[in-house]
């Protein structure tokens, strides 16, 4: 969708009039909402310079203007395009990213980033250079037109604000190198140096019909998108499918070929447990949809599963090439109906009703994402809602696709890639929390490795010993430990202190969605929002005061959680209101959020409690075990035999 289109004529002629900013207002609000003052503004002050830059009459008087292109499937906007052909008559389209900024600083350690003002705030966003070039790349691999008439694009940023202080001005310093390459920037006094950029492209006018084709072309995944998805999966033992994976795969291809030939909704229920390959699952269909050249994207609430996903499915990749494929749940609102032939959401337990910042969009997610979707895929584990805004469930899902008429099918995995493949284990910690009694009050099948420290700084040394192998053991911790606004960028602020012990530690880091995977990131306490659908070899779990043993029973206490931990907000209001059910579901959500980082390791579990009493509990149900198994030690969990050893 363009906001505003016309002919370089047109353009320069409703700028010279005053007429330009009134045309895209009224443009604006007819075809995405209201505009902001901001906005506005930057158009004003830009188009003044886009003015400039086109007043030349060797770039053709008909070549296209578009200014705020909307890229179908996403929320991102390109500012400026100009539109005709080359010397050669091949089809060309520059693309202008328009930039107010006057300052930057480098961020260290992050692909494409930098720091910048908006707002009035200094905040983290994307190097210019990466937005042009990531444009660029979005409409090559979704556009059929594009792909067909052999569009080229051509990407650059303008920031006309903005004196570079020489040579090692961070904005072209050589990490962004890459990116300016692919998407060269302009800056204050660069103008000539732009236009010049512009006619090396735009030799020919062609009366704005690249934008039209670009407008108008349907929406499908590129073969070069689809190779590259292919080359990232391919001998990737990360994602390798077994048992009723592979079957609840086949069933969900199966329905997405039944909902585009029959245009019937289908939705695909997908229950299992941690640690039954759900993501494993969704990463496989989201790569065999779009080869079959599908338009579908992998949805989830927490960012850290989409970051970390892309980062372990890119390799050599650039990130920006598939970024596309992964989006946040939130991201439906205002999508229209069947926008997308497969959205597949992952942690689906954790999806919302109100969407943006401020929990003010939309009516809820899970409507809006069946409504924009021919067959939506959710993998989901109910025992794992975390938080109170959490209202995802089998219930609800059938609610709504009951709704929009659409069909739902139900599966279950049940195969473990977590602990050891103990389903034993799982139950085990189950029953341990009181969550529900099982058969396996007394047994866990395996060895896997549960141990109990009485010290969190053994704890964490043997953590950080068993990550030296191959980075995949982290220290995860209850939210019972405020995180200092001052030190959330700052490994050396130390949130989590623990007197008695002489230990503390800091939350992971706000500016790293990928803590799970990151080099030094052990040295980090993660919480259940950046751990949550993830998995490690090992995970030491710290269990604070809010998780209690106390007159023969686990206990919860939500007064101890900290006060900067939005799980339990609105819990106040609803104690007032109901204060039987808000008690009910506090406790329901501190048991799912232990019984969460519990179930991260594949290999073992090391727990620490702050209180006493329920280490002691937890020590006796491993003696409960031992008593269980016969005489021959051999057969015993790995962290009984341990503890007999230390005993003796």
């Amino acid at each position: 969708m363009i906001v505003y289109e016309a002919t370089k004529d047109e353009f320069l002629k409703d700028v010279f009039d005053d007429q330009l900013v009134h045309n895209i207002c009224n443009n604006f609000k007819a075809k995405i909402g209201r505009v902001n003052e901001r906005e506005i503004r930057a158009w004003d002050n830009s188009m003044q310079y886009m003015y400039r830059v086109l007043s030349d009459s060797e770039i053709p008087s008909n070549a296209g203007v578009a200014i705020e292109f909307k890229i179908p499937h996403t929320s991102k906007r390109v500012d400026f395009l100009i539109s005709g052909m080359d010397d050669n008559h091949n089809n060309s389209v520059v693309i202008v990213e328009l930039k107010q900024w006057d300052k930057i600083e480098k961020v260290e350690g992050k692909e494409a980033i930098v720091k910048t003002v908006i707002n009035r705030h200094m905040v983290e966003t994307t190097h210019p250079s990466y937005q042009a070039w990531s444009y660029a790349s979005l409409i090559k691999d979704y556009n059929e037109n594009a792909q067909n008439d052999y569009i080229q694009l051509y990407p650059c940023a303008y920031l006309h604000n903005y004196m570079k202080a020489g040579e090692s001005d961070p904005l072209v310093d050589s990490v962004y190198q890459y990116y300016i390459e692919q998407a060269p920037v302009f800056l204050k006094g660069d103008a000539a140096k732009l236009r010049s950029f512009i006619k090396r492209y735009v030799k020919y006018g062609d009366n704005k019909e690249n934008l039209y084709k670009i407008e108008k072309g349907r929406i499908r995944p590129s073969k070069s998108l689809q190779d590259s998805l292919n080359s990232m999966l391919k001998g990737n033992r990360e994602f390798i499918m077994i048992d009723d994976q592979k079957v609840v795969y086949e069933t969900a291809l199966q329905l997405a070929s039944e909902a585009i030939r029959t245009n019937q909704k289908q939705v695909l229920v997908v229950e299992g447990g941690p640690g039954t390959g759900k993501s494993v699952l969704a990463i496989n269909l989201l790569v065999e949809l779009t080869n079959r050249s599908l338009v579908c994207q992998y949805v989830t609430k927490n960012a850290a599963p989409r970051k970390v996903y892309v980062q372990k499915l890119k390799q050599d990749f650039r990130k920006g090439h598939i970024d596309n494929l992964f989006t946040s749940s939130g991201s439906y609102v205002n999508a229209p109906s069947n926008e997308f032939d497969a959205l597949i959401v992952d942690e689906a337990h954790r999806l919302n009703e109100k969407s943006g910042m401020f929990q003010n969009l939309g009516e809820n997610q899970i409507k809006e994402i069946i409504n924009a979707s021919k067959l939506s895929i959710f993998f989901i584990d109910e025992r794992q809602r975390v938080t109170l805004k959490d209202v995802g469930s089998v219930q609800m899902i059938q609610k709504f696709a009951s709704l929009y008429g659409a069909k739902v099918t139900k599966a279950k995995l049940e195969s473990q890639f977590r602990c050891n493949g103990s389903d034993g284990y799982l139950a085990w910690i189950d029953d341990v929390l009181q969550i529900r009694e099982t058969a396996n009050a007394n047994y866990f099948d395996s060895n896997y490795d549960f141990r109990v420290y009485s010290d969190p700084n053994e704890l964490r040394d043997e953590i950080e010993k068993l990550n030296k192998v191959n980075n995949k053991s982290r220290i995860v911790a209850g939210y019972c430990w405020d995180w200092i606004k001052e030190g959330k960028n700052n490994p050396n602020v130390h949130d989590i202190v623990i007197p008695e012990h002489n230990f503390s530690m800091s939350w992971n880091l706000v500016n790293s969605e990928t803590w799970a995977i990151d080099e030094h990131s052990v040295r980090e306490a993660g919480c259940i929002h950046t751990c949550q659908g993830l998995e490690f070899d090992y995970v030491g779990v710290i269990i604070g005061d809010d998780l209690i043993y106390k007159d023969g029973h686990v206990q919860t206490d939500y007064t101890k959680r900290a006060k900067t931990d939005q799980s339990l907000k609105g819990l106040k209001k609803m104690l007032k209101e109901k204060p039987d059910e808000a008690l009910k579901i506090a406790d329901e959500i501190i048991r799912n959020t232990y019984r969460t980082l519990l179930t991260r390791g594949q290999k073992g579990c090391f727990v620490y409690c702050t209180n006493k009493d329920l280490e002691n509990y937890l020590r006796k149900r491993l003696k409960d075990i031992e008593h269980s198994y016969n005489e021959n030690e051999f057969s015993k969990p790995l962290s009984i035999v341990a503890e007999e050893k230390e005993e003796y």
